[in-house]
């Protein structure tokens, strides 16, 4: 009886090792033959999804979805709908979370409590009206230990992002935010600053409209979205 019951566990095993070894041999394929049928392209990772023969491919900020044999992609998010799961988002989330990652914490304008339980990182436009309808309850997010990162995306030309620098350049970043928001003018400065890397940043995030919200989590809310409804979003 002991020798069956050991007979059937090392079975197992050796099935386990066989399935994932095909998994891995299969991913080996794929990019033997992306690197053959599309040698510019160096995809960051490559995963077995759910759909047998269909496997994730991440290159850069882009998640597609591709054949072995690298012959058949898909471009759109894949979803569960048993589960009503976006299985593409855990994927886009750890892209987002390094993105912003690399930018770096000492290149954003951060409004920060005395005690920190949650933070939001905002893609913002100094002058669009939701941008500032949310930067008015910045002292809400705080009161409630919730620190907000700021990363500037000037929509409006030369003008909008002279401002923009004009705050990152101020003495008094927060204080010149908070003024330039309220739509007081501030005085016009010039220094080294990252406004061009945010940029960069926020479309490499995929955001096409400001304000957007980006969750520790990597989740991306585009659009505005009240501070009590934000702040239960945090605390479920």
């Amino acid at each position: 009886m002991k020798f069956f019951s050991l007979f059937l566990f090392i079975t197992s095993l050796l099935v386990s090792f066989t399935v994932h070894a095909g998994k891995a041999t299969d991913v080996e394929k794929l990019k033997q033959a992306l690197a053959i049928s599309m040698p510019a392209v160096k995809p960051t990772k490559i995963s077995v999804t759910p759909i047998e023969g269909l496997y994730e491919v991440i290159v850069g900020s882009q998640v597609v979805y591709m054949s072995v044999d690298a012959r058949y992609m898909i471009e759109g998010d894949l979803f569960d709908l048993k589960t009503k799961q976006n299985v593409s988002e855990d994927a886009k989330s750890g892209i987002r979370r390094a993105v912003v990652g690399k930018l770096g914490v000492d290149n954003m304008l951060v409004y920060r409590p005395e005690k920190v339980k949650d933070i939001i990182t905002v893609v913002t436009d100094i002058d669009c009206p939701y941008c500032r309808r949310l930067h008015s309850e910045v002292p809400d997010y705080l009161k409630n230990d919730i620190e907000v990162r700021y990363i500037f995306m000037p929509l409006k030309g030369a003008s909008d992002m002279k401002k923009t620098v004009s705050v990152w350049c101020a003495d008094d970043k927060l204080l010149a935010l908070d003024m330039a928001k309220s739509g007081e003018e501030i005085e016009e400065k010039s220094c080294d600053n990252p406004i061009k890397e945010h940029l960069k940043l926020a479309r490499e995030l995929g955001v096409r409209g400001t304000p957007a919200i980006l969750l520790e989590d990597g989740r991306l809310l585009p659009g505005y979205v009240p501070v009590d409804k934000m702040i239960a979003e945090l605390r479920k």
